[in-house]
């Protein structure tokens, strides 16, 4: 067996509401320390109140592009000098 290391979230279990069903389900993930520094610094550049809050947001962002990816759109960053270039998300 593995030793568990600092960086989870938990273990799997969810939340029961009144009714009984599952509201919630904790998710427990090892991140080597690369991925936990940049998981940290979204969390203070975004200001998100938790690691949870930085995840939910970047798994919003990437449902959206996964969805305009499947309709043919193309992405584009525009840079502050007003240079616009190709921006491939899905290679």
């Amino acid at each position: 067996m593995r030793p568990r290391h600092g960086h989870g979230f938990g273990r799997h279990h969810g939340t029961a509401s009144e009714s009984g069903e599952r509201t919630t389900t904790r998710v427990q993930l090892e991140l080597p320390p690369q991925a936990m520094e940049r998981l940290q610094r979204l969390k203070e550049s975004t200001e998100a109140a938790s690691y949870a809050e930085v995840i939910r947001n970047a798994l919003r962002l990437l449902e959206a592009l996964v969805d305009e990816h499947a309709k043919g759109s193309e992405f584009a960053l525009k840079r502050p000098d007003g240079e616009t270039v190709a921006y491939k998300i899905f290679v």
